[in-house]
């Protein structure tokens, strides 16, 4: 699918052919979108830009030369924006293509970034006068969603907290939810240190114009801040997980303690019905018709004796 954002007649324009390339003046093209074109789209795009785009294997490496690069036409860059999921987050890398004033972007799927700024470019024709005022649309937008994704995983950090403190059934799946909200939190960094690369990367090309420099300062101060949040989610989550796994061992040792004392106190009236349980003849000891109960009594004073001495010494 491709879909051609133009001027016209002071109005923004889309198209969505590549044949109307032949009546679309090259200075009048503000946007090319290219949402899993076709061979015969990509073509038509490379022809009338005057350049090659790079297929997806190229742009999801991730060396910094395949990340960024330029040319006296044109300048590449690829970054991967994250898709929140129900549980986990998943990648789409897409590429960007500014050519003089154009900005061409290759995706395989749909994005939240690109739907706002096709509705803003056509409600604001005045304002994405260029292609990279659209790039620098799609970046910010991109950044504050992920500022919203940090907030959420922050969100949840804290309910997970609050579980904690409320001395909540603690099990294998609330340890596993934890490892999830982690990796989850080191994707988000990740996707937000490529995009701070990226900008740095652009910043020092000669190509970008000087005019959007402030801007895209701006953005890296943006991305520093949320660099520094996931840095204390993710502290916060490896205290939360040593939180947990000390409790789970305080129960443990508590159930290792119990059975331990109970094995203790039944030591001693084992000792002594395996004793008068010996097959032998004790003369002094069968003359009394009470003897199974001195026997019994026996057993239950050692039981009290055990439990008295370790309950003076706080063993339990």
């Amino acid at each position: 699918m491709i879909e051609i954002f133009y001027k016209k007649d002071g109005q923004m324009m889309v198209s969505q052919s590549e044949a109307d390339f032949s009546t679309i003046t090259y200075d009048d093209v503000v946007w090319i979108d290219l949402f899993s074109p076709s061979g015969e789209e990509k073509r038509a795009v490379e022809q009338f830009l005057g350049t090659t785009i790079q297929n997806r294997a190229q742009a999801e490496e991730i060396e910094i030369s395949s990340r960024f690069s330029e040319t006296e036409q044109a300048i590449f860059a690829n970054t991967s924006f994250l898709i929140p999921g129900p549980e986990e987050y998943s990648e789409e890398t897409v590429s960007f293509i500014l050519s003089d004033n154009i900005l061409t972007t290759l995706r395989e799927c749909p994005l939240k970034s690109f739907t706002d700024l096709q509705r803003r470019i056509m409600a604001f024709p005045k304002i994405y006068h260029s292609g990279h005022v659209a790039f620098l649309s799609i970046l910010e937008n991109r950044i504050d969603l992920d500022a919203d994704m940090v907030e959420l995983v922050s969100k949840e950090i804290t309910q997970y907290n609050k579980k904690v403190s409320l001395g909540e059934d603690i099990s294998e799946e609330f340890l596993i939810d934890i490892n999830q909200l982690q990796d989850n939190t080191m994707l988000i960094r990740e996707n937000i240190i490529d995009k701070q690369r990226v900008i740095s990367s652009i910043l020092k090309s000669a190509n970008y114009p000087k005019e959007y420099h402030t801007r895209l300062n701006v953005l890296l101060k943006d991305i520093s801040s949320l660099i520094n949040h996931t840095d204390f989610g993710f502290e916060r989550l490896e205290y939360l997980q040593n939180t947990v796994l000390g409790i789970i061992n305080l129960d443990q040792n508590k159930i290792m303690k119990v059975f331990t004392l109970v094995s203790l106190l039944l030591m001693p009236p084992t000792l002594i019905a395996s004793f008068f349980g010996m097959n032998v003849q004790f003369g002094w000891f069968g003359l009394c018709k009470w003897s199974w109960i001195i026997a019994l009594a026996l057993m239950g004073v050692s039981t009290i004796v055990v439990f008295w001495v370790f309950k003076r010494r706080r063993m339990f």
